[in-house]
């Protein structure tokens, strides 16, 4: 297996078992297979966090590439559904929803001073972000024949996020956050536009609370 499949698998096989604690309200480990420990009443529904471990004293952030990963069976479903989706429907999906990722987050921590840099170092917070059981609920597709699709949501998402030291290359943090686009308690239209928005809304709150994780670390103690 190369060292790429060998990240990916790491990643989403991570991924997978915490997301399946959240689906089954089963109690999480207190300690991660890797020592970091549960922070109780943390803002994401799972967080765990190296002992003793701080953001204090990182200026700038490496964003890695952003992956996704659908709802297991998606794309089945959704043909069983009248919707004919293919492998490069998924694919635009998936590019456009990194894409996104990308975008946010480098505005929203750039609000709060954090240069987006690809190097690394001391100073350097490395974030590689993952999401998985991506479930849109009605997928615009590029089809001239296709009619309107009609739901109360757009669907739901969870954001997994490994958090590294730029200089060791330690692991320092790890989170897992699912969402879900709001329901509007009647049959809308959703298309591109409608799934964009909600996308938009989920990842900006998730880009404000990793950059206000870092601006509280960075506030001196005695003024906290």
């Amino acid at each position: 297996m190369s060292p790429y499949l060998s990240m990916f698998a790491r990643v989403f096989g991570c991924a997978a078992l915490l997301v399946s604690a959240l689906s089954l309200a089963a109690e999480p480990p207190a300690v991660s297979h890797d020592g970091l420990e549960l922070v109780p009443d943390a803002k994401a529904q799972l967080l765990y966090r190296r002992p003793g471990a701080t953001l204090a004293g990182y200026t700038k952030v490496a964003l890695l590439d952003c992956t996704v990963a659908f709802r297991k069976n998606w794309q089945r479903d959704q043909s069983s559904s009248g919707q004919r989706v293919s492998s490069a429907d998924m694919d635009r999906i998936r590019k456009s929803l990194a894409e996104e990722f990308r975008k946010v987050f480098t505005e929203e921590l750039g609000k709060g001073g954090y240069a987006i840099t690809e190097q690394t170092g001391d100073d350097v917070l490395v974030l590689r972000p993952a999401i998985v059981d991506l479930d849109v609920t009605v997928p615009d597709l590029k089809s001239a024949a296709r009619g309107r699709s009609f739901s109360t949501t757009s669907g739901q998402m969870t954001l997994f996020m490994e958090l590294y030291d730029g200089g060791t290359g330690e692991i320092i943090a790890r989170a897992v956050d699912r969402q879900k686009a709001r329901d509007n308690g009647r049959m809308m239209w959703q298309n591109s536009v409608t799934n964009r928005a909600e996308a938009d809304r989920v990842l900006r709150k998730w880009a404000v609370l990793g950059r206000e994780a870092l601006d509280r670390a960075h506030v001196p103690a005695a003024a906290k």
